[in-house]
């Protein structure tokens, strides 16, 4: 976690922006019976790293609403770290109840406005994908990939979990889809699945790059620092996609947000949302951005008379 922690720091330096959350573990990184241990362990982590690094983005998954520490987790977690974190991840939900019974707690907690990911982990989670989308206390969906295909019980073979099977198995495809559909459809983040094969850069890179351009993920979960870099170049557009938004959005803002011509085509609020969206991508993902266009940023935000939406 330490490590991780440092490599945040160093390519936020590197790239002049924070470039990837750190989420600490509590579900599988915390030992049977010390879980309240490193509850406080991962706390602690989170309020010394921020109270250095402001600018960090720091998450914590906790156990699932079933389990015997979720309570504790929320409570001493939430309660201490919420005004910290950039959100609190949940495993295994299977319904909005599950969501609910999340919100509660961080109202305990004296969290309100935290956010929340969770993750879809299983056949009847993806049926109410959308359900749970529509929530508004949660910001992002992920994939589960491990579980999703266990849960089937010998249906899906082991390859379904590998760097091929899970982008050609209809029933783990059809679940990316409708995770990625149900996140589009309520305004909120699609985060891919892993890669478990984390010694090939090249096929982190081609999978991040199926996640993003064929199945609508905006954002893919790492488990090595060396998977980092490769996910975020295949995320981010590219320097001709940045050089063709920038020229549109420069114009468009100059004409006052009126529809203009360019290079022979016409450009007016509804492509201008696509191309602010991809050079915010760009932004997020550290890319570099012309002068003009970084100076949006740089202002935090548009003045609502001079959006694009």
């Amino acid at each position: 976690m330490r490590k991780s922690l440092q490599l945040q720091a160093d390519m936020t330096q590197e790239f002049g922006t924070c470039v990837f959350d750190v989420t600490l573990d509590c579900e599988d990184g915390a030992p049977v019976g010390g879980e309240a241990e490193h509850a406080a362990l991962v706390t602690e982590l989170a309020l010394t790293t921020t109270a250095a690094t402001p600018d960090a983005r720091i998450a914590v998954r906790v156990h699932p609403v079933d389990h015997p520490s979720f309570e504790a987790d929320m409570a001493h977690i939430a309660g201490r770290a919420g005004r910290v974190l950039t959100h609190i991840m949940v495993p295994k939900v299977e319904t909005v109840a599950d969501v609910e019974h999340v919100q509660a707690a961080l109202l305990a907690a004296g969290a309100p406005d935290l956010p929340l990911h969770v993750l879809i982990e299983s056949p009847a989670a993806v049926h109410r994908a959308f359900d749970i989308a529509a929530h508004p206390r949660v910001q992002s969906l992920s994939f589960g990939l491990m579980d999703f295909v266990s849960a089937h019980g010998g249906a899906i073979p082991a390859d379904g979990m590998g760097i091929q099977g899970q982008f050609t198995h209809p029933l783990v495809l059809r679940a990316k889809l409708e995770i990625a559909s149900a996140c589009h459809a309520h305004g909120k983040v699609p985060s891919h699945c892993v890669v478990t094969e984390f010694k090939n850069p090249d096929a982190i890179r081609q999978a991040a790059q199926k996640a993003a351009r064929e199945l609508g993920y905006t954002r893919m979960w790492s488990i090595h620092p060396d998977q980092i870099r490769p996910i975020l170049e295949a995320m981010a557009p590219s320097e001709a996609q940045i050089g063709q938004a920038s020229d549109i959005i420069a114009a468009a803002h100059a004409a006052d947000w009126a529809p203009i011509s360019h290079t022979g085509q016409l450009h007016d609020r509804a492509s201008y949302r696509f191309f602010w969206q991809l050079l915010e991508r760009a932004h997020q993902t550290g890319r570099h951005l012309p002068p003009e266009i970084q100076a949006f940023f740089d202002a935090s935000t548009l003045a609502p008379e001079r959006s694009p939406s």
